[in-house]
């Protein structure tokens, strides 16, 4: 996983808490990396785990919910730091449908050895709907839900997200914009 998702998250904790939190949950882990990490350095995805684990029994906030936050912030460090990719359309349904054929191709071409999820876009019922189906190993799908908020939030657009896991295990999200 690239260190960017945990230089960003520890940010997140800081902000949300204060320096001592930070502290407080890397001394509690024990880290292959020692909780020092570089935006462009690559991670086993086990050490987020950790640290999101050891945030909430400090914090005393479900690991779901600490991970859909920490999604949603993501989203918006993301559209800070790569604008690029944001300023490409204002319809946030047309964004989310081409993050697998635009955003992860352009990831990949910076990034080769990056390990992303994958997504099905389909727009079934409505063209204010989407069907997006997250397939990762990972099963981080709490932190893909917060990112999809924090996509609608940045295109300030209105909306409903439900979610459905799949008999294959791949998660649903239905996004409709209202």
């Amino acid at each position: 996983m690239k260190g960017v998702i945990f230089t960003e998250f520890l940010t997140m904790v800081e902000e949300a808490f204060d320096l001592d939190m930070v502290d407080t949950i890397i001394a509690s882990c024990d880290l292959p990396s020692g909780g020092s990490y570089t935006a462009v350095g690559t991670y086993s995805h086990t050490e987020i785990v950790d640290l999101v684990v050891s945030l909430s029994k400090e914090s005393g906030t479900a690991v779901p919910d600490l991970l859909t936050s920490f999604g949603s912030y993501l989203f918006g460090s993301l559209a800070r730091l790569y604008p690029q990719f944001i300023n490409q359309t204002s319809d946030p349904l047309k964004f989310l449908e081409q993050v697998e054929t635009y955003i992860h191709v352009e990831v990949r071409k910076l990034y080769p050895e990056a390990e992303l999820p994958t997504f099905v876009s389909s727009r079934p019922d409505s063209p204010n709907t989407l069907h997006l189906i997250y397939e990762s190993g990972r099963h981080l799908e709490d932190v893909c839900h917060g990112l999809i908020s924090g996509c609608l939030d940045h295109f300030k657009a209105s909306y409903t997200i439900t979610r459905e896991t799949l008999p294959d295990k791949r998660e649903l999200f239905i996004i409709t914009i209202q």
